[in-house]
């Protein structure tokens, strides 16, 4: 067995390389379904680094391997490629070079550091039978992702994996602490459209119009019934709306209002019973009061459940490699991840690596000033090497 100390050694002494990856693929962000370039900087990066690889799985995404020496397990280490429409300000000399395009959620650090990892593994293929991939995800930002797109790919149908692990950093968690949380983690994620309809008219002559606004409004408010009185108080479930359009006037009530809102919980029969409700209460509200309303759900990404058994490996594996003092245990969260999917049909496992303890990266993710601390890329890609490396000899 190869001692831990390989990993954070080998990790360090490629730390300034995978800085430099992250510093290129920060520069050049590419939105959801649009990573073309950033695929083929990975794939420019593996093939200089003699690791084989499949391009173009599910749309953008690829998938590298490093075979063992014999048979065995396999194991995958998943990383999302895409970036979010913001405009960057963090001020840094390796800002994006992309106009309203960054990296705000993180995903260069993830792909930096799983190529990282891949290559140190690759240096000890003789040291292990069995199989390690590294999946490089597309348009984990966008429903319907990417995940769902690969999976479905002709590719993976042969595949199986004894194990999938993910990260996500995290600004919240002190860099060199990790976070850690079995079973159900991530909520599912449905978007929600309505679309009010009526005879719009003067707002001074109310009884001559089908008041849409106040009819959007009052079906606001009849929905949050749906958390409030039928959900279970232990079952977390979050109806939010943040985007209402009655684009009138003082005195004009519009012939149409949109509502655009968001839909999570963490159980998969629930979900699908509230959608339901929700539909049910639209149509009383239409019946009520004189209107027409439409609802169109775009369904997302499940939930995401962490495998127990998984979790247990990881948190002693880890623990050799960090102390148990920089393990936390995570709360679940309503957030949601399209790796959910393949939490689905893999004993997976997503945890969480602290990126903050510094000023400049205390921002939240999503935010037009995120970053992440730099110590990071002295040890991070070699955790997670050492993490597929012990669970292949388990």
């Amino acid at each position: 067995m190869i001692p831990i100390q390989y990993f954070k050694e080998k990790a360090a002494e490629i730390a300034n390389e995978i800085i430099n990856l992250r510093k290129w693929l920060h520069q050049h962000p590419e939105l959801s379904f649009q990573e073309k370039n950033t695929s083929s900087f990975i794939a420019q990066i593996l093939t200089t680094w003699n690791i084989p690889f499949k391009k173009d799985i599910g749309g953008n995404g690829i998938v590298a391997w490093v075979k063992g020496k014999d048979e065995g397990k396999s194991i995958a280490i998943r990383a999302d490629i895409d970036a979010l429409p913001i405009q960057e300000e963090t001020g840094l000399d390796f800002t994006s070079k992309v106009n309203g395009v960054m990296h705000a959620c993180g995903h260069d650090v993830h792909t930096a550091l799983l190529l990282g990892a891949i290559f140190i593994l690759n240096q000890i293929k003789n040291d292990f039978d069995g199989c390690i991939y590294a999946i490089f995800q597309p348009a984990e930002e966008k429903i319907p992702g990417g995940a769902i797109a690969m999976l479905n790919d002709p590719f993976f149908q042969s595949l199986q994996f004894d194990a999938v692990i993910a990260q996500h950093v995290s600004p919240e968690i002190p860099c060199g602490y990790i976070g850690l949380k079995a079973g159900p983690y991530m909520a599912s994620t449905d978007e929600v459209y309505i679309t009010i309809s009526g005879k719009g008219g003067h707002a001074a002559m109310p009884h001559q119009i089908n008041d849409t606004v106040l009819a959007a409004s009052h079906l606001i408010v009849m929905m949050q019934s749906i958390v409030s009185r039928f959900s279970n108080p232990n079952v977390p479930t979050v109806l939010s709306f943040g985007k209402f359009i009655a684009n009138g006037s003082t005195n004009i009530i519009p012939d149409k209002v949109f509502l655009e809102g968001t839909f999570r919980t963490f159980d998969e029969e629930w979900r699908k019973n509230a959608l339901q409700k929700l539909k049910n209460i639209c149509s009383q509200l239409a019946t009520s009061m004189s209107v027409e309303v439409e609802v169109n759900i775009l369904n997302g990404y499940p939930v995401l459940k962490n495998d127990v058994n998984l979790t247990k490996l990881v948190y002693e594996i880890s623990k050799e490699f960090l102390t148990s003092e920089r393990i936390i245990t995570l709360e679940a969260r309503t957030t949601a991840e399209d790796f959910a999917y393949f939490s689905l049909k893999y004993p997976s496992l997503m945890f969480r690596l602290g990126t903050g303890g510094e000023q400049y990266c205390s921002y939240p993710l999503h935010s037009s000033k995120f970053n992440v601390n730099d110590r990071v890329f002295t040890f991070a890609h070699g955790l997670l090497a050492n993490m597929a490396y012990r669970l292949i000899k388990t």
